[in-house]
């Protein structure tokens, strides 16, 4: 019996930390974005733009965890 853990279901998993990450990186880049002349990014809209941009790195999470588990089960 294979007992790996698929890379959705790592991803499943890590999507509210990925999200999180995502929101706290797009807020940061609204705060750069008023250095250069740009409107501010409030935090509900980070929050809001998080939630799909957080998929993708949700998935490239779960990719990265599953190469480390790999590398961590080979003898």
């Amino acid at each position: 019996m294979d007992d790996r853990w698929p890379v959705w279901k790592l991803a499943l998993l890590l999507y509210v930390f990925a999200t999180g990450a995502v929101a706290i990186n797009l807020f940061m880049l609204g705060l750069i974005g008023q250095a250069l002349g740009l409107d501010a990014l409030s935090p509900v809209t980070a929050l809001a733009l998080s939630v799909p941009l957080g998929i993708p790195a949700a998935w490239l999470a779960g990719r990265w965890v599953r190469s480390l588990l790999d590398q961590a089960a080979d003898p």
